[in-house]
């Protein structure tokens, strides 16, 4: 007897301010060591969070437990207001999107075969939008041009981008994106962060790693500062760049100054002459 499988339902319409992803009290424990202790942390739809912190600060493991892709010690993580654990991971894969570190393939696929494998997940329910999806990911991370190419052929920032319009084509209200501007040169990490702005005014909740403090201050509407486990401080980065926390939390003087034109927080390591 052939067993029929339901399909998974898609998204309900969220609302500005709604929480798309939100741990309480997290814990997380790989191997024989505690990587997260108590952290609390809500992601809210139209909303740019960055998690910012020193290597080894737990920032990607907290991306992993919003994502539903790594298990915590105690406490809860709930995406889109149910447990995490209670989403099969198709509804998952409608729900929340993920960019990690880096992306490998054994195949050769191409650029378009690729950004099309974020399609995957409306298979079964809206399969017409695919071609749109694909052609406007491709369109906004600036891959059309390579479209054709293999993926193992193209240089590690291309490969970062074409990663990017995966996540985009996927078309799900939460964005997890781990160090999206690491491989990128200058005018595409700025356009990276353009886009994460446009899916937070969209309606999206998106949660970025950063290592560079002058994005997350420039895009970012909140921030999580993470030093060893645990959340040092969260809220608008104009209000948590202090020198005194953020010399404290790098282990290094810095100074805070606002950008001449904007207002942004730019942030400095001291030097000497």
């Amino acid at each position: 007897m052939r067993l029929l499988r339901s399909r998974p339902a898609p998204p309900a319409p969220v609302s500005p301010g709604d929480v798309l992803a939100a741990a309480e009290g997290l814990r997380v424990r790989l191997g024989a060591r505690d990587v997260l202790h108590g952290v609390d942390v809500a992601v809210r739809a139209g909303e740019l969070l960055a998690l910012v912190g020193p290597n080894g600060a737990g920032k990607s493991t907290l991306l992993g437990a919003l994502a539903a892709d790594v298990a915590p010690s105690d406490g809860a993580v709930r995406i889109h207001g149910r447990p995490a654990s209670d989403w099969s991971a198709p509804e998952l894969a409608l729900r929340r999107a993920v960019l990690p570190q880096s992306s490998t393939l054994s195949f050769p696929f191409s650029v378009e075969e690729v950004v099309r494998m974020g399609r995957a997940p409306w298979a079964a329910l809206d399969p017409e939008d695919d071609e749109a999806a694909v052609a406007e990911a491709m369109a906004a991370t600036e891959v059309t041009a390579f479209a054709a190419r293999p993926f193992s052929a193209l240089s590690g920032g291309e490969r970062a981008r074409v990663a990017l319009a995966r996540v985009l084509a996927q078309r799900a209200p939460l964005l997890l994106l781990d160090e999206p501007t690491a491989a990128l040169d200058l005018r595409h990490q700025e356009l990276v962060l353009r886009l994460c702005r446009e899916r937070a005014r969209a309606g999206d909740a998106v949660v970025v790693v950063l290592h560079d403090l002058g994005l997350a201050a420039a895009y970012a509407h909140r921030v999580a500062v993470l030093r060893a486990g645990r959340v040092a401080a969260a809220g608008p980065p104009q209000e948590i760049f202090t020198e005194s926390l953020l010399s404290e939390v790098y282990d290094q003087p810095v100074e805070v100054v606002p950008h001449p034109r904007t207002g942004a927080a730019l942030v400095l390591p001291v030097r000497e002459r």
